[in-house]
């Protein structure tokens, strides 16, 4: 019987929007038996867990067109300890965006690019239309129909991992 594989899913959630889509993901992920996922908030995750992983999900929100500074700071604590021990492993990326998030979603792909990450679905981007400073500050309820698209992402992840697809 092959080893289980680990599914990392990094995230940080400052308006609970991205949390909401990293544990619908967790949820789907966790419905392939053949895949063990760990959900780490970005600040308690570092380069052991990169490296324990066999592929990987990013999830933050997009502060001022960027990623999340927490998100960055784990790539920053992260990076040279994992760089070029991780090459070839899949990745994927949720971004929860008040209008955009393709400037976090490519940040996020840079980043796995230098670590020679394999992207095996394109970035999927929630917009909550927040646009004045109370709606972007106001806590998050992202819709069902997201969420599902998040849980599917996950699910979609780990069968991959457990089949050995990725």
């Amino acid at each position: 019987m092959a080893a289980r594989k680990t599914l990392l899913i990094v995230y940080h959630s400052f308006t609970d929007g991205t949390r909401q889509m990293a544990e619908a993901a967790r949820a789907g992920a966790a419905a392939d038996e053949g895949c063990t996922v760990r959900l780490l908030h970005a600040a308690q995750a570092g380069a052991p867990d990169v490296l324990a992983a066999d592929g990987y999900l990013f999830a933050t929100p997009e502060n001022l067109a960027a990623m999340s500074g927490v998100v960055k700071d784990f790539f920053d604590r992260s990076y040279y300890a994992v760089l070029d021990r991780v090459n070839g492993r899949p990745y994927a990326s949720l971004i929860c965006a008040g209008s955009d998030g393709s400037n976090a979603a490519r940040q996020v792909a840079r980043i796995a690019t230098g670590w020679r990450l394999k992207a095996v679905a394109e970035p999927l981007i929630v917009c909550t239309h927040a646009q004045t400073p109370e709606a972007i500050l106001a806590p998050k309820q992202i819709e069902d129909g997201d969420l599902e698209r998040c849980r599917a992402l996950g699910e979609a992840l780990a069968t991959g991992l457990g089949l050995g697809i990725f």
